[in-house]
């Protein structure tokens, strides 16, 4: 397993990426509402992302799991679709609709990876506890990135997060090592045990993403062949911070 170390110098740059995400992060939110296409959604995020000085990352990114590249700025996943849902001028949001906004960006041939959940018009208590967890769980994850801890920790956070509100974690959807490409090792798992797994180093940068749902934990690959969704239709919620390990913890790069 090769885990890379970012140079200061680095982390600055992927801090500077990060901040252009975070902004067009925040847009795009803001626009996301009832009678809008996630279509909009990508092409608004594409102008945003390419005006900030930097490049869509997973636009024609072709992974390890897809014969073809991955085609648009942002990946946009409605309720049960956990994540890589392929926006599209057809989806259009309605009321009681959960979305997943995961951007990825390049800057200066440094990559940061970010996504939110978002609610559109009401939706029900549960979904709102859905999306809650979710979000706390990313904030646990966090405060255990510090040198001398282990991937095991991080893992372990998020999943007892999930336990302690009656959720299901995503297990074969995992965070990852990122910085000179959109995935690298370490593979940073929604599950595990304390003290199990690669020790943090300062200079690691990781893409934490707590993925939950309302039923099963099991996905499987859409019909498009980039997208995941819940076996059962439940509902599903998703967050992300790209984060480095500091000599002092954790630094949030994706945010503003």
């Amino acid at each position: 397993m090769l885990i890379t170390i970012k140079t200061k110098e680095e982390i600055e740059i992927l801090k500077q990426g990060g901040r252009i995400l975070a902004d067009v992060l925040e847009e795009i939110s803001g626009l996301t509402k009832i009678g809008i296409s996630t279509g909009f959604l990508n092409q608004r995020a594409r102008e945003m992302i390419l005006a900030g000085g930097a490049e869509p990352s997973f636009e024609g990114y072709r992974s390890n799991f897809s014969a073809k590249p991955y085609p648009s700025a942002i990946c946009a996943s409605p309720n049960e679709v956990v994540v890589h849902g392929v926006p599209s001028e057809e989806v259009i949001l309605k009321d009681g609709d959960i979305l997943k906004l995961d951007i990825g960006v390049k800057y200066k041939n440094l990559f940061t990876d970010a996504a939110v959940t978002i609610s559109i018009g009401k939706i029900t208590d549960e979904q709102n506890k859905l999306i809650n967890a979710t979000k706390r769980a990313l904030e646990s994850a966090i405060i255990e990135v510090k040198p001398g801890n282990c991937i095991g920790d991080i893992g372990y956070a998020i999943e007892n997060c999930a336990k302690q509100n009656g959720l299901a974690v995503v297990k074969s959807l995992i965070g990852h090592g990122v910085g000179y490409a959109v995935h690298e090792e370490p593979n940073v798992p929604n599950y595990g045990k304390k003290g199990e797994g690669p020790v943090l180093k300062t200079g690691m940068v990781l893409a934490i993403e707590p993925m939950f749902t309302l039923g099963s934990d099991q996905v499987r690959e859409s019909k498009n062949g980039f997208g995941y969704e819940t076996v059962d239709g439940s509902l599903s919620a998703h967050f992300e911070h790209t984060v480095a390990v500091t000599d002092d913890g954790c630094l949030v790069l994706t945010k503003l």
